[in-house]
């Protein structure tokens, strides 16, 4: 017998259960499904950094000033998630200093707390970071806990009534007079799902579920490299002030530093090039801002692939720098109760579930406004708790394995 539900959200990533729980705390009866473990994709396989907006302040303001108030709204909601570190963005003396000052400048337009200071104060400040910084500007990054900010996402769903199921991959849809009426779901689940409303939120894998629904999403995956190396001196994140690039970041994570990362193109999101050369240019080039990491002993490595919007992207020239998203509404393509929510950043999760339960909502007829800016996740001031939350729905990913649990 069909399971019968007013939203199925496909993607159990921190975008999806953050609208499976926007959704829930306005009254509607929701089902996330994800077909492996929760978080389990590009969510899990950031480098974590809680964006201050300052990385796209100069060539996307509107996404630059999303990311500023999602990472001041996320201090507040997610306390124990977040790692207040602050970052720095340095100009070494190869670098164009007129790309720092209309970074800078691009910052304190859109209201981005910024301090510059010279090369001598920030290695004061930041103890190993390299000669070679002739300046520096402080900003309000921080470091994110992925499975943490998911799985209190996850049970601030199911506290509301919401079910949601890992390893539950989609697999067919069936569509009658321009909806979805059933849609085929494996694993735990093992039965068909009725919706009123599809949410495709599968990130680099929504082309693949929207051809379920005879739907287009045009995605452009790119695959990226972090690596974590055994040091536990560094405190604040330090990125290089320049046209992005191979290796220029590093995010401090307690006893580790996360050297990122590199932007390849990718065919398949599931099947793709693992190369020797993008662990040595990361380390190489993270190593000119910040030496010690040029010889820490590698801990772990992971790979993630970014949910990138291919009509976006074609627009920006190949690798930009934003990362604002889009919700696709189906209706014209024939499917009018199927919604993909695709590009963002982690940083922006819950504005992107926002503006995706808005769409839901509107077309149950259900007049109940966002909570979530103002309404804290569960266990949020409990770290023992939140990682309770994330042993419950499969343990951490490889994002944040070095801190979940310890």
């Amino acid at each position: 017998m069909p399971v019968e539900t007013d939203v199925l959200v496909v993607g159990g990533g921190a975008t999806g259960a953050g609208t499976a729980r926007d959704l829930a705390l306005r009254g509607c009866d929701v089902t996330l499904v994800d077909r492996e473990g929760l978080a389990h994709g590009t969510t899990s396989r950031s480098h974590g950094l809680l964006h201050s907006g300052a990385r796209y302040a100069e060539a996307d303001a509107a996404g630059a000033t999303e990311c500023l108030e999602e990472n001041r709204t996320l201090r507040e909601i997610a306390d124990a998630c977040v790692d207040e570190t602050g970052g720095l963005f340095v100009q070494l003396a190869e670098d164009d200093p007129a790309y720092f000052d209309a970074k800078r400048r691009a910052c304190e337009e859109i209201g981005i707390p910024v301090e510059v200071v010279d090369g001598d104060d920030a290695r004061e400040a930041v103890p190993g970071l390299s000669d070679d910084v002739e300046r520096a500007m402080r900003v309000p990054d921080a470091v994110v806990s992925p499975s943490r900010l998911v799985a209190a996402n996850v049970r601030g769903a199911t506290e509301r009534g919401a079910d949601a199921f890992s390893h539950a991959p989609v697999e067919g849809m069936r569509v009658e007079d321009g909806e979805v009426v059933g849609v085929a779901v494996g694993g735990e689940v093992d039965d068909t799902v009725s919706p009123e409303v599809v949410v495709n939120a599968t990130g680099a894998w929504a082309g693949e579920l929207a051809a379920m629904a005879g739907a287009t999403v045009e995605m452009r995956p790119t695959r990226g490299l972090m690596v974590s190396v055994d040091h536990a001196d560094l405190e604040t994140v330090v990125n290089r002030s320049r046209e992005p690039g191979d290796g220029d970041i590093v995010v401090p994570h307690e006893h580790e530093a996360v050297l990122g990362t590199t932007s390849k193109p990718v065919d398949d999101p599931d099947e793709f090039e693992r190369a020797d050369w993008e662990r040595e240019r990361v380390r190489e080039e993270c190593a000119t801002m910040y030496p010690a990491v040029s010889d820490a002993a590698a801990v772990r490595e992971w790979w993630g692939v970014r949910p990138l919007y291919e009509p976006d992207e074609a627009d920006r020239g190949g690798r930009g720098i934003s990362r604002g998203f889009f919700l696709l509404d189906h209706a014209d393509e024939g499917v009018d109760n199927f919604l993909s929510v695709v590009g963002g950043k982690l940083t922006t999760y819950r504005l992107m579930a926002e503006a995706t339960a808005d769409a839901v909502c509107e077309r149950l007829g259900v007049d109940e406004p966002c909570r979530t800016a103002e309404t804290e996740l569960p266990g949020a001031s409990d770290p023992a708790l939140l990682d309770e939350f994330v042993s419950s729905l499969g343990g951490p990913g490889p994002s944040d394995s070095d801190v979940v649990g310890r």
